[in-house]
């Protein structure tokens, strides 16, 4: 299976294509395209599998094809600081050739920013 099989919005696969992907790993090939379809998924995968865009890409497909365009759409929590950075990167990277915008917020530092990030 090739990622342009999956039926993703055009930018989102120049998002895969930039960041040198063309096949899923085995996790993407098994929890995308139930995901697409609007089920629920739950998974487990060694680090540095392709998690992240596991779910992102579902959910990233999903906001492209509609609905309310103002406001949070999306959230992603995860355990640690460093995750939630990893994830945002990587998002933003899948995202890089839409409109879409994410922003990470996390204690331990000033709210300001994170709170500017969040009414963007």
């Amino acid at each position: 299976m090739k990622f342009n099989e999956l039926n993703l919005d055009p930018a989102l696969q120049r998002g895969i294509t930039d960041l040198g992907f063309s096949e899923p790993t085995p996790i993407q090939g098994a929890a995308v395209p139930p995901a697409l379809e609007g089920n629920d998924i739950i998974a487990c995968a060694m680090t540095g599998s392709g998690k992240t865009a596991a779910f992102a890409l579902p959910i990233l497909n999903r906001l492209l094809k509609g609905g309310p365009r103002k406001g949070i759409r999306a959230l992603i929590v995860t355990p640690t600081r460093e995750l939630a950075i990893q994830v945002h990167e990587h998002i933003e990277a899948l995202a890089r050739h839409t409109r879409i915008s994410s922003a990470t917020v996390f204690g331990g530092v000033k709210p300001g920013p994170q709170e500017r990030a969040l009414r963007a």
